[in-house]
């Protein structure tokens, strides 16, 4: 364990409201990134994409579900593979029960992934999960929003991510997590509003804000080791996969 001092109740108080004062400051700076977030300009979205979903198939206006706003999680799960990332399996067991309150508020929230439909419903079955998931399987929409690679571009040695060119080797993977927003005109027209990738949607984890104010906070030594699936902790195997991409 960590060493400490052990302080006086006044004396814990000064080291306290000092901290408060930078989290003050940085939930300042969140507002104002967050401002900046909503001013984005918006890149209308021309290509027609098609993904699989347990009513058939439909566009990604079709996705909306009657509203306006729509918010897809690229979740890791290629075709043949025998689970999730554990490290978006985590960020998943946390969106169930923001679905009313995204509803309610004009948004509705789903994951796309690459596998198959059948292996996503499989997959979503032992997690148990409710949360709308869709498959891209067959389209380019997962590699036009830079989360999955291609051999030929893995095997090139280097890759666009998180908006930066880096080396393919050092991400192991051809499937990589993000965060996509789209809005929808009442003509019908999908616009491109934000996205993020990497530890920029690690907000969305409620648990990692939890552990950040408990006494030993993440306690990891790499992003997220600690992490496994939700049916996994108290056994000996590993993650099958990456835990999560480090930003």
């Amino acid at each position: 364990m960590q060493h400490h001092p052990v302080v006086s109740r006044e004396e814990w108080l000064v080291a306290r409201k000092a901290l408060l004062a930078k989290e003050k400051e940085a939930t300042h700076l969140r507002d104002k990134v967050n401002a900046e977030r909503l001013a984005l300009p918006w890149v209308k979205v021309q290509k027609n994409y098609a993904f699989d979903t347990p009513e058939g198939k439909k566009s990604l206006a079709d996705l909306f579900g009657g509203r306006s706003q729509l918010i897809i999680y690229h979740f890791m799960l290629g075709p043949g593979w025998a689970a999730g990332c554990s490290g978006c399996s985590f960020l998943a067991d946390h969106l169930d029960g923001a679905l009313p309150h995204l509803e309610h508020h004009d948004v509705t929230l789903l994951a796309v992934a690459r596998a198959p439909l059948a292996e996503i419903e499989r997959y979503k079955a032992r997690m148990g999960w409710r949360f709308p998931w869709v498959s891209s399987f067959g389209s380019d929409f997962n590699f036009d929003y830079h989360v999955s690679f291609t051999k030929e571009a893995l095997a090139s040695g280097t890759i666009i991510y998180n908006f930066s060119e880096i080396d393919a080797k050092a991400r192991g993977n051809d499937e990589l997590p993000g965060l996509s927003a789209f809005i929808k005109d009442e003509a019908g027209a999908v616009y491109h509003t934000y996205s993020s990738y990497a530890r920029g949607d690690e907000e969305l984890i409620g648990a990692l804000m939890i552990l950040d104010r408990a006494p030993k906070g993440r306690n990891e030594k790499t992003t997220m080791d600690f992490v496994r699936r939700h049916d996994e902790y108290g056994k000996d195997e590993k993650p099958a996969r990456q835990a999560r991409a480090r930003g």
